[in-house]
């Protein structure tokens, strides 16, 4: 089902959380709202599925503007971050609480939350109370319980962000794969770059309750819109040239030594990180940066380091290609 934000906006008294905001995604598609806290992003997705009334602005779920609806009569399903599992009820009660709710008689509900239970491959666990299982397994109840009810958009609040690093890799791969079984719509909210450029269609990087820019994660991460998102994804140096504003390259493509060209700058090392496939060097430049020096970092390839190393303090060159240069807007 598609999702149009039509300026869409939150106020709380003199405080604007979400501000006109315009967004469409397409049926099928997997969004993440992204950005730091306080920029807006959970303040929309409960507006989306009816969890916070709307100041001004519309949320059109498929055909219909759905702004004054109640959240059952959305089509949507939310995941809480919360989990919030009833911890009296097992896994399969836990799953089947919602259709109880709606008049489903007994023998159906527990057939379609067994067969959610196991879509999320908790099927043997069905009898398990929540104190038994552990963050990963709650957290595929809680899925199984969000889509029951069969949504057309699930909309997931930071579901991930309790989960340790290595089990939020492999629910990121779960929630890929169920969102692409069932062709759902799914709205995720997340302050992870990382988990955002693995699991998204569509990227929605949000700030100060505005969106700063809105396209699939190669684009994002390619081409930043502003230094903002530049410098919030990651992975790029904001320079700031004193005839042209301001630029975005990426750390993997800036030169040191030898390499960094006519155009070099003298930077300064303040900082060495070894990564395994590659090295990181903090680097302070003159005159990329305003008045202050320029905090920059260069990526630097293993083998390329080791053949060359750097020290600490030490002054090199420092260049890029002007290709590698993406020019931002203001």
């Amino acid at each position: 089902m598609e999702v149009e934000l039509i300026r869409l906006t939150k106020r709380y008294g003199g405080t604007v959380a979400v501000d006109g905001i315009d967004l469409k995604v397409r049926s099928g598609a997997y969004c993440c709202l992204l950005g730091p806290s306080g920029c807006g992003k959970t303040t929309t997705l409960r507006m989306i599925g009816g969890h916070e009334t709307v100041s001004s602005g519309d949320v059109v779920i498929g055909p219909r503007a759905v702004g004054d609806a109640a959240p059952s009569e959305r089509g949507t399903a939310m995941m809480f971050q919360s989990y919030a599992l009833f911890p009296h009820l097992d896994c399969r009660d836990n799953v089947a609480f919602s259709l109880k709710m709606r008049g489903v008689g007994k023998a159906e509900r527990r057939a379609r939350a067994l067969a959610m239970l196991d879509l999320v491959q908790m099927a043997h666990l069905a009898e398990r109370m929540p104190a038994q299982l552990s963050g990963g397994q709650q957290q595929r109840v809680a899925l199984a319980r969000a889509l029951v009810t069969g949504p057309k958009v699930l909309l997931l609040d930071e579901p991930l962000s309790a989960l340790d690093p290595f089990l939020r890799v492999r629910m990121r791969t779960e929630l890929k794969r169920i969102q692409a079984e069932l062709g759902l719509t799914f709205i995720h909210v997340t302050h992870s770059q990382e988990e955002a450029m693995a699991l998204s269609d569509l990227v929605v990087v949000m700030n100060g309750g505005r969106i700063e820019q809105a396209a699939d994660p190669r684009t994002v991460f390619e081409r930043p819109a502003t230094a903002f998102v530049a410098r919030f994804i990651g992975g790029h140096n904001v320079i700031r040239l004193p005839d042209a504003g301001e630029i975005a390259v990426r750390a993997d493509r800036m030169r040191l030594g030898p390499e960094a060209g006519a155009e070099a700058v003298p930077a300064r090392v303040v900082s060495i990180e070894y990564q395994g496939t590659s090295v990181h060097v903090g680097l302070e430049a003159d005159g990329l940066g305003g008045r202050e020096p320029a905090a920059l970092t260069a990526i630097i390839d293993d083998g390329a380091y080791a053949a060359r190393p750097l020290a600490l303090g030490q002054t090199v060159p420092l260049g890029w290609d002007e290709a590698a240069a993406h020019r931002l807007s203001a």
